[in-house]
């Protein structure tokens, strides 16, 4: 999360290319969006399971991540090629994720409704099972969760891909009224969203997904990437800023 902070903080400030930036967790790491109560979490349980903790910049709910490829989009408001308001350019980039599911064999669609994030506002812990804005969707049930926030004249957009395992393992460390609950809610999660192992009833490695995302951007939006390490001062930065805020619970219990 300081990564791509630093990353959208060298975008606002003309110090860097837009940014699409791909990445797997390690260890298991549950995320809470930015206004998300911390509440939601067990955190005995949590810790039971040896899965780290942290609060992301952007919205939504709480993500698993493990097994999974996630990408973060970092640009400045008026790029070309996701020019626009937020749902305008969360519309851009959902076009250039369905074509990167398509180059993984998923036949996906784009949800056609941009107010479904504002006219879903329930407390449902858990990112997979909130309806939101041009989700993607592979046989009616979601398969990547993403969120944006805005910072000035630039935005970061997140999203997180399951390839594979158990997507009822983040019940496990989420607080519910009782057992009953947690299980019916590890149910109804099996019945909105999948991973792309359960849809194409194989195995795909994080490799390939990153190629087909590349690939993705490149054709849907017309992109030609470089592949870029990070600079010394954003390295720096990366690490003042996991520091001063995401290793901290001022930030991460801050609700």
């Amino acid at each position: 999360m300081a990564v791509d902070e630093a990353l959208l903080e060298s975008v606002a400030g003309g110090n860097s290319l837009p940014v699409l930036r791909l990445y797997a967790w390690e260890p298991a790491c549950l995320s809470l969006g930015q206004a998300q109560p911390a509440a939601d979490v067990d955190r005995k349980r949590l810790t039971e399971h040896g899965w780290e903790l942290v609060r992301r910049p952007t919205g939504g709910r709480a993500i698993l991540h493990t097994d999974e490829l996630t990408y973060a989009v970092i640009a400045p408001v008026d790029e070309p090629h996701v020019r626009g308001t937020l749902l305008e350019s969360y519309l851009a980039i959902s076009r250039a994720l369905v074509k990167a599911l398509e180059l993984l064999g998923l036949e996906v669609m784009a949800r056609d409704d941009p107010q479904a994030s504002q006219a879903a506002r329930s407390r449902n812990p858990v990112c997979f099972e909130e309806p939101s804005s041009y989700e993607i969707l592979f046989a009616g049930k979601k398969i990547i969760g993403s969120a944006q926030a805005r910072r000035g004249n630039t935005f970061l957009q997140h999203g997180a891909l399951p390839l594979a395992g158990d997507l009822t393992r983040i019940t496990r460390a989420l607080v519910f009224p009782d057992e009953t609950v947690r299980r019916r809610a590890a149910a109804d999660l099996l019945t909105r969203a999948t991973t792309v192992e359960a849809a194409l009833d194989r195995q795909t490695s994080w490799e390939e997904a990153a190629a087909a995302f590349v690939t993705g951007f490149n054709q849907a939006l017309g992109l030609v990437f470089q592949k870029i390490d990070l600079s010394t001062d954003e390295t720096r930065r990366a690490k003042t800023i996991m520091l001063e805020k995401y290793a901290g619970a001022a930030w991460t219990l801050r609700i």
